[in-house]
């Protein structure tokens, strides 16, 4: 394909020859002769020199290069566009396969993959072109819109509701029971039963490992096209809202509320029954115990304001220092009170 059929697809304008043939896409420093790369960190334009790649998508702001360019408003878009150019998802014929098991009562939209050992509990509703990649368990009363896609291991369990267009990597559980337990007088612990349910929006992506648990009673919810990473815990009804990201091993404790586009990066843990704002940013490891502001960007363990803690880490790096200051001057007020020189 050359540059100037992907610059169509793609919405961008060419810089250079059109006629280039581009046969993939690849990093700045990794990538070949025939190949698109990208720049959207500035860190990265010094690798410009050395490159390899035939042409490189760029936004329209930046400084002329020294190759064929793709000028784009959103660099880094559109190259995730063009990654599917060259690397189309697999595609999954309709089928059911002989090892999958599916009840009487469950109903299933046209369209449907189901893959080896696959388990379709009774009264599922599952919408169109799903595919159930092997292994899928879903359980009895479920709802599931349409184009959802579940990968191997992935779980859905009883009475879930899930919207259009969902992607469960492997090993998800969604409505897993949440962690309920009622202390007795004899100090042992009693199950609460988990009755409520949890509820995931259109458009959502869970990665692998992940866990969504079912509210005590009421709903645990995911909102339209958030997008969780990899080993995260959502407990017990917990609300998140639309657009949002949870990195790699955030924790949220029952009942913790998200807002809308906020990011927390990776290890981050909530305390639970708390409200993050909408628009707000944790750093990663940051501990929160209260709520958070909307358009906050907070960090560190108890977390407060970015600044701050920044601040508070400076200071902390010159403890040492700050020390032998006190004691010489602790000496030094000491020698003046006792009159000595």
């Amino acid at each position: 394909m050359n540059l100037g059929e992907i610059a169509r697809k793609l919405g961008c304008d060419v810089e250079g020859d059109a006629r280039l043939e581009i046969k993939g896409v690849a990093g700045i420093e990794e990538a070949e002769a025939g190949e698109l790369t990208f720049l959207v960190n500035r860190k990265y334009r010094p690798a410009l020199a050395a490159t390899r790649a035939s042409a490189i998508l760029i936004s329209r702001e930046e400084a002329p290069v020294p190759i064929a360019a793709l000028r784009s408003a959103n660099a880094y878009l559109d190259f995730a566009r063009a990654i599917e150019i060259f690397h189309p998802g697999p595609a999954y014929a309709p089928s059911v396969h002989s090892t999958a098991v599916i009840a009487k009562t469950a109903t299933i939209g046209p369209g449907a993959h189901v893959g080896p050992y696959c388990f379709i509990d009774e009264d599922v509703e599952i919408g169109r072109n799903a595919v159930l990649h092997s292994f899928v368990t879903i359980y009895r009363g479920a709802r599931i819109g349409d184009d959802f896609f579940a990968h191997s291991h992935a779980c859905v369990r009883e009475h879930c509701r899930i919207g259009n267009r969902v992607l469960l990597q492997n090993g998800v559980t969604i409505g897993s029971d949440g962690f309920g337990f009622a202390r007795e007088a004899n100090g042992r612990w009693y199950k609460m039963r988990q009755a409520g349910t949890t509820m995931i929006g259109d458009d959502v992506e869970i990665q692998a490992h992940s866990a969504i648990d079912r509210a005590t009673i009421g709903e645990t919810q995911i909102g339209r096209g958030t997008k969780i990473d990899n080993l995260v815990q959502v407990g017990h009804a917990c609300k998140v809202g639309e657009d949002t990201l949870l990195c790699g091993q955030v924790g949220l404790a029952g009942t913790t509320r998200v807002g809308n586009r906020c990011i927390l990066a990776g290890q981050v843990g909530a305390a639970g029954h708390l409200t993050i704002g909408d628009d707000a940013t944790l750093t990663a490891q940051s501990g929160v115990p209260t709520d958070v502001p909307p358009g906050a960007v907070y960090s560190g363990y108890p977390a407060m304001p970015n600044l701050a803690w920044r601040k508070s880490v400076a200071v902390f790096n010159r403890l040492p220092e700050l020390q032998r200051e006190l004691r010489q001057l602790r000496a030094e007020v000491e020698a003046l009170r006792s009159g000595k020189p």
